[in-house]
């Protein structure tokens, strides 16, 4: 038997878990990629069919939009979703910036260059005849609101920035080293890279979390990365989180 501090026997590391008899399905970053999106649905939809199981709940990472082409799709379908299943988005930091975007023009070119060219043109919106021009800016930003469906801005305006279940904690980039889950600032929960990624200590719960791409999912004992970069590599990671267990669609 293995001993501890001062001939204590020392404790068996607990695996993390859910409460018992509750499941979540978390999905990384989307990114535009509505047809990837919707076999995984299917694939989780399969899942409960042969897997039945009393309650859970569908966990969305963040950044739906941009880059991909088909950002409109994918709201539709999260949206839809909402109505048929237990369902939890929460916000990406280009949900965020597609926000700003509408109230403040000038932060287009900004949000052109991470993708969000790709979101306007879902719309049937065109991007500005010149990125430094204001009014330009205006104009497209008009264009954009006027596209959007009021559903999609409802959407778009309630997304959760983090969400704590069990063991685990959810937040879209990952958390500020040494600062308590219950007091991280929202522009860390959606941008924060090397400082949350390089930390090696726990976090008070396991970080699920997107925003970095990996090739596969990333598990550590602190945290696991479920972004594997769908819009360029086509593959979009699903995490089964089921009492102490651990699995992938």
């Amino acid at each position: 038997m293995p001993w501890g501090h001062l001939g204590a026997p020392a404790k068996k590391k607990v695996k993390p878990r859910t409460p018992v008899g509750e499941r979540i399905y978390a999905v990384g970053d989307i990114h535009g990629r509505a047809d990837l999106l919707a076999a995984l649905l299917a694939r989780i939809d399969d899942d409960l069919d042969t897997r039945p199981i009393g309650d859970s709940l569908q966990v969305f990472l963040g950044d739906y939009i941009d880059r991909g082409p088909n950002s409109r799709q994918v709201l539709d379908l999260l949206i839809d979703r909402q109505r048929q299943h237990k369902v939890l988005c929460l916000k990406g930091n280009h949900e965020a910036y597609a926000v700003q975007a509408l109230s403040e023009p000038s932060v287009l070119p900004e949000w052109l260059k991470m993708g969000g060219i790709a979101t306007l043109l879902s719309y049937g919106v065109k991007r500005p005849a010149r990125d430094d021009d204001l009014q330009a800016q205006r104009e497209t930003s008009a264009a954009f609101r006027r596209a959007l469906p009021d559903s999609h801005l409802h959407f778009l305006l309630h997304l959760a920035p983090s969400f704590s279940y069990g063991d685990y904690f959810f937040a879209h980039a990952g958390v500020r080293p040494e600062v308590p889950l219950q007091q991280q600032y929202e522009r860390d929960l959606l941008w924060i890279r090397d400082d949350f990624l390089l930390h090696e200590e726990d976090f008070g719960k396991v970080v699920v979390h997107g925003h970095t791409p990996a090739p596969e999912p990333d598990i550590r004992p602190n945290r696991i990365n479920i972004d594997t970069g769908a819009y360029a590599t086509g593959r979009l990671t699903c995490l089964v989180l089921e009492n102490d267990q651990v699995s992938f669609l």
